[in-house]
């Protein structure tokens, strides 16, 4: 063979390769490219649908105590039982504990059984107490010293029903329930469902499970989270004015001014770590230092908001030098060029330009710190009933409080069922602030960004 037949031959074997033509190399990377995709919008699904399952569950076991059980009665306030020397002096009327509002108010629900002409082997006004809250009588008994003209007469109320009244009409008790149940038995159930028909009963929103104070374990009913949210915002406000100007301070110096030695790699590596260090760690270093050595109130938002401002401070950090770095350099030696101080080209240029990443990472730092439970666990926050609003600014910051998830945690544990379901609403409220907080993020990132 010549040289030229070899030469048209190699020509001949180059033309049947084509760039239009998928060789079996380029296919398997293809199929491969295509796998991989299929693999990340199934792992998204499977995010997807725990995510819906998540929110479904939460929904639908905590939306129920948004709905609260109520009895709507006339009660006859007896003048011979509320005030006997009849002179309307609150001092007196003050004398009469629940115990003396307790018959009256039974006695007002059974004569609504005998108004509506329900048949009911339950003979007794005493046999009424099962369908009544523990918290009616001190409900009847505030009314009427806030306006002692009201005795002598028949004054409609709407009183809080008990749990197991209320739980049964949400599904949460069953009549096969109540046979080991010594509170409430089947004839009491059949009432309910009279006094339902005639519209005696009723479901109604639950603004006091929002605004209301925690309640004891007799009381699930009356239980509600507002004080707890008071104590949070009260945290709130410590970690956000001690940890945004320490947090940003440290950054920029770190960042901007500190010299790069072994010394600032110690202290960024420290950092570091203390961003992965677990929660209840800062929790045990507040009970020591805040508690113990500085002997500051227990259970106080402000040692809380202390512990959490150690806790949220490396999130700040870290977010806060991750945007300085964001800024190009160009933008500084821009500024030092034109004669700017490095302080002044920090301040003036660099900062403004990474002021969205800042307050995103700010808002995600408290975010985080918002929902915190463990640290709260060891300044005795879980343990206490907040049962009561402060009194002033100073008694928010210093007087014994709880916070929202320490509020949930103390729910979550208690026997009632009733207390489970409003452990699922304060969840619910919880997740309803987390949001708003990460779209003000959003909102904020949006309205500062500046294009360079």
């Amino acid at each position: 063979m010549t040289d030229a037949s070899m030469d048209n031959a190699a020509e001949g074997a180059r033309r049947t390769i084509s760039l239009y033509a998928d060789d079996d190399l380029t296919r398997k990377r293809n199929a491969a490219e295509k796998r991989f995709q299929a693999y990340g919008i199934a792992a998204i699904a499977a995010g997807l649908f725990f995510l819906i399952v998540l929110l479904v569950s939460i929904v639908g076991s905590g939306v129920g105590a948004f709905q609260q059980t109520f009895i709507t009665v006339p009660v006859y306030l007896d003048e011979a039982k509320l005030d006997k020397n009849g002179n309307r002096d609150v001092e007196d009327i003050k004398k009469v504990s629940t115990f003396g509002y307790n018959p009256l108010i039974e006695q007002a629900v059974f004569d609504k059984v005998t108004e509506n002409g329900i048949a009911t082997p339950l003979a007794k006004r005493g046999d009424m107490k099962a369908l009544l809250s523990a918290s009616a009588a001190a409900q009847v008994r505030d009314t009427v010293i806030a306006n002692p003209d009201l005795i002598g007469q028949t004054v409609e109320f709407r009183i809080l029903a008990s749990s197991r009244v209320d739980g049964y009409l949400k599904g949460r008790v069953k009549r096969e329930d109540v046979e080991r149940d010594k509170n409430i038995d089947a004839e009491h159930l059949d009432l309910v469902d009279a006094f339902v028909a005639s519209g005696v009963i009723q479901k109604q929103f639950n603004v006091d499970f929002i605004l209301g104070a925690d309640a004891s374990e007799s009381r699930p009913e009356q239980a509600g989270i507002g004080v707890a949210m008071l104590g949070s915002f009260f945290m709130m406000i410590v970690v956000l004015l001690l940890s945004l100007p320490i947090g940003v301070a440290a950054s920029i110096y770190l960042e901007e001014f500190a010299p790069q030695n072994r010394w600032t790699d110690m202290i960024e590596v420290n950092i570091s770590n203390l961003a992965a260090v677990p929660s209840i760690v800062f929790g045990i270093l507040g009970l020591a230092v805040f508690i113990q050595f500085a002997h500051l109130p227990q259970s106080a938002p402000l040692v809380g908001g202390l512990v959490l401002t150690l806790m949220t401070l490396p999130t700040i950090i870290i977010s806060t030098r991750a945007s300085l770095k964001a800024v190009p350099p160009s933008i500084r030696d821009a500024a030092l060029g034109v004669g700017a101080s490095k302080m002044q080209a920090v301040f003036h240029h660099v900062l403004p330009l990474a002021m969205p990443g800042i307050l995103t990472g700010t808002i995600i730092g408290l975010a985080q710190a918002l929902g915190e439970t463990a640290p709260l666990l060891l300044i005795g926050m879980v343990g206490y009933i907040a049962t009561n609003y402060p009194g002033g600014i100073a008694e928010g910051f210093l007087s014994p409080n709880s916070a929202m998830p320490a509020q949930i945690y103390e729910w979550a544990k208690r026997a009632d069922p009733a207390y489970y379901e409003r452990a699922w609403g304060g969840i619910i409220i919880l997740l309803v602030f987390l949001l708003t907080m990460n779209i003000i993020a959003i909102i904020l990132r949006r309205r500062f960004e500046r294009r360079w």
